[in-house]
């Protein structure tokens, strides 16, 4: 008799604790990325956001979706790795019942990649209690400032003689490409002289950039993607050797040119702003 009832509350207190899993794990982050077919530096860039997230916020269930379809069929069939359209993780998100979600892009600016992103949950609204869209890594007015300060605190060329470091972004047709020169303007108002940004498709050009790097007075150049990922725009288009690479027009205009594969998700101060957003969006939301 006593065993019997001793096995009934065992039964309901494994029932209780299984229901209150349950109810936790309905509270997710989908972090959202462009994508890289580049395996390791996806590891430390991508995968390293997504696992520091996780442990800053081990209540909730973590999960990723790539938006460039390009790089997920690629992955699927070089490495059998299979990774979410942003379609194909919100279907899922609904399907397993997930009642509050924060929709975390990793994206570098507020261009039209984020307002995709926008168009493709937006219709997903209505399935969940609650849900909140996060912001890119620029976005406020005070992040230009935290921006320079973790450029500074990473890049040891910054403020070497005779020598300019330049930051190459992707750019957009979009408005918010003027991120770019506001990220430029920020960097030499905070004292930071020998820092340029360019953007690969976008203001300013790389002809603009070896305009002022030429008119600082700089006998080598060393360059930085200013991309989450230092992945095929910086190893190509940036280092590459091709004639219209940002690294042959600096050699042809009689700079010494060294270069750096660092995406910016491997600097741990472009990491701590992406939480600040997160934590503001999870608490705005009311999560």
């Amino acid at each position: 008799m006593i065993l019997a009832f001793l096995l009934i509350v065992s039964l309901l207190v494994s029932t209780t604790t299984c229901l209150t899993l349950a109810k936790e794990a309905k509270r997710t982050i989908l972090v959202v990325s462009f994508g890289t077919s580049y395996n390791e530096n996806r590891v430390l860039t991508l995968d390293a956001i997504e696992q520091a997230v996780a442990k800053r916020y081990p209540d909730w269930d973590v999960r990723r979706a790539y938006t460039a379809q390009t790089i997920i069929d690629i992955l699927e069939k070089r490495d059998g790795l299979k990774i979410d359209n942003i379609t194909e993780a919100m279907d899922k998100l609904v399907a397993d019942g997930v009642k509050e979600l924060v929709v975390q892009p990793t994206f570098v600016m507020l261009g039209s990649e984020y307002e995709d992103l926008i168009s493709q949950i937006t219709p997903y609204s209505k399935k969940f209690e609650k849900i909140a869209l996060g912001k890119p890594l620029i976005y406020y007015n005070e992040d230009y400032d935290a921006i320079a300060d973790a450029l500074a605190s990473a890049i040891p060329e910054i403020g070497q003689e005779n020598t300019a470091v330049v930051l190459m972004g992707h750019g957009s047709r979009h408005f918010a490409n003027a991120s770019y020169a506001a990220m430029d303007y920020m960097l030499h108002a905070k004292g930071y002289e020998n820092v340029f940004v360019g953007a690969m498709e976008g203001f300013p050009t790389i002809e603009q950039v070896i305009a002022k790097v030429t008119a600082f007075g700089a006998k080598k150049v060393v360059q930085y993607p200013l991309m989450i990922v230092a992945g095929s725009h910086a190893v190509k288009d940036m280092a590459g050797s091709k004639d219209n690479s940002w690294t042959s027009l600096l050699i042809r205009a009689g700079f010494e040119v060294e270069n750096r594969l660092v995406g910016l998700a491997q600097n741990e101060g472009i990491i701590n702003i992406i939480f600040r957003h997160l934590d503001r969006t999870i608490k705005e939301a009311g999560l």
